[in-house]
């Protein structure tokens, strides 16, 4: 005779909701963290004289070791428990912000901001899960709901925020205090998390794929490392080679997964959902989606604050008509039009953003140094009106052919490539974009060489946007929602229709 566990009751309505709170405010911790940088790398270049290299690698750094951990920190929080994972993720992401707002040279500011991404690695894969495991199947649409509300106030609020506390300059510590703001913030998160959030774990045993974890981020380093040097050094032969050798390492990463399927069934990567035509497509759109993403951002803040001069304030300003615009769209695609044209919204996003990179590029080089932030206004809209269109129902339409069983590796594999893509964008920026900049520019010749260095980088983002217009032909003409709630609870690693934090 056998007892069937009783499952545990939901938490009384005022613990849950302050759950709730506790871990969106880490949501948005780590959201706002990630555009708050952007926006003060040039006084963090002036004040700290950063070299290129260490510029790209303050926001590289973070986007690999985040990328590289996110699929651990996922399994960590099913197998150890997500609020234990989450606790020691939000003290660690509190203390590497500590560590990088007190940073005393370049070099310790782009260590802790690879702690600050691995740390960032465990506790944005709990929040998800903890809502999950705390409310109940029909009040999750309302919670995910204010996530997406989150997300947009994230993408509003983060470039404000940096430029508000940079151009302050409070206390004399110029740009530190885009870090320091997270102490109260992660401290208080922290307290209030270990009283309200209920534990939870996976309801079957994992195992946690290291090697795995190991080769994925040694095949990046090892391609990302020359491509974010290799302009300062001369191009070393070593460069290519490393370059040439995280190919190999690829290839044995395929290799290990698929003897590690077949032995224990516990890969980091589950290679058979490749064999899924609209998931091999979405996954290319999402890594090229994440090079673009982290090519533009980059470069945008350097050609407004070096090349024209602007402050942190008004170059901040200027880039809210764009996050107004990714708001408004993601959330009619995603209640509106996607359910009514499908994967056409998707392509018809594509094309937009591509458009509105295009125009700014036509407006760049028309008015040169003396373009106002007004005159940005409208391809920064028509940019972010597509961007809407893309990243709010991208997940679901890569997931529609996907096995319900494998949805979880899905959905984190998903997000994992898209930050990858991000890593290599901004690694990618000493090409298209350093590259085309002298080393020692007279005063009067910094601004010309930036705006045409930035012209030179949105041709790359452009083609990109065609490419990606191209692959989205393999997506389902109508991706398919999975429902929340549907039949059994499923593992931790294995949710389909929970949002993705996108950064």
């Amino acid at each position: 005779m056998t007892t069937t566990p009783t499952p545990p009751t939901a938490p009384a309505d005022r613990t849950r909701w302050l759950a709730l709170a506790i871990v969106m405010a880490a949501a948005f911790m780590d959201l706002v963290d990630v555009t708050i940088v952007n926006i003060a790398i040039p006084s963090i270049q002036r004040t700290e004289h950063a070299s290129v290299g260490q510029i790209q690698w303050i926001t590289a750094g973070y986007a690999l070791a985040f990328a590289a951990g996110l699929i651990t920190g996922g399994r960590l929080g099913d197998i150890h428990g997500r609020k234990r994972v989450f606790l020691v993720g939000i003290g660690g992401f509190t203390l590497a912000s500590a560590l990088c707002g007190f940073a005393a040279n370049p070099e310790m500011l782009v260590a802790s901001r690879f702690l600050q991404g691995g740390m960032a690695a465990l506790m944005v894969p709990q929040v998800l899960s903890i809502v999950h495991a705390t409310f109940p199947a029909h009040e999750r649409g309302k919670v995910f709901g204010l996530f997406g509300a989150i997300v947009g106030l994230g993408a509003v609020s983060g470039p404000l925020l940096g430029a508000l506390l940079t151009q302050w300059n409070l206390f004399g510590l110029e740009w530190r205090p885009i870090f320091l703001i997270n102490l109260p913030v992660g401290v208080v998160a922290w307290l209030l998390g270990r009283r309200f959030i209920t534990e939870s774990r996976a309801p079957r045993a994992l195992k946690l794929d290291l090697v795995g974890v190991a080769l994925v981020t040694l095949g990046l380093l090892m391609l990302l490392y020359p491509l974010t040097r290799g302009r300062e050094l001369g191009w070393p032969l070593w460069g290519y080679a490393s370059m040439g050798g995280a190919l190999v390492v690829f290839a044995g990463l395929v290799a290990y997964e698929r003897r590690k399927a077949a032995r224990d069934g516990s890969p980091l990567v589950e290679l058979s959902l490749f064999r899924v035509k609209s998931f091999a497509a979405g996954i290319a759109v999402q890594t090229v989606f994440g090079v673009a993403l982290g090519i533009f951002f980059l470069v945008w803040t350097l050609y407004m604050q070096m090349g024209l001069g602007w402050s942190p304030l008004r170059a901040g300003l200027t880039g809210v008509p764009f996050s107004l615009a990714v708001s408004t769209a993601a959330g009619l695609s995603v209640q509106q039009l996607v359910p009514r044209f499908g994967r056409k919204v998707l392509q018809a996003g594509a094309l937009l953003m591509g458009a509105g990179v295009l125009l700014y590029l036509w407006e760049a080089d028309h008015y040169g140094l003396s373009i106002a932030p007004w005159q940005m206004a409208l391809p920064l809209v028509v940019m972010g009106l597509g961007m809407g269109l893309i990243v709010a129902p991208l997940t679901d339409a890569v997931l529609s052919e996907v096995p319900r069983e494998h949805a979880g590796s899905a959905s984190g594999l998903i997000n994992t490539v898209q930050q990858m893509g991000n890593a290599l964008g901004l690694g990618l920026v000493s090409v298209v974009f350093f590259g085309q900049i002298g080393d020692r520019l007279a005063p009067d010749r910094v601004g010309p060489a930036f705006v045409h260095a930035f012209q030179h980088a949105l041709w790359y983002v452009a083609g990109i946007m065609g490419a990606i217009f191209l692959l989205m032909c393999a997506l389902p003409k109508r991706p398919a929602r999975h429902v929340e709630g549907a039949g059994e609870e499923t593992p931790a690693g294995e949710r389909a229709s929970e949002p993705q934090l996108v950064h």
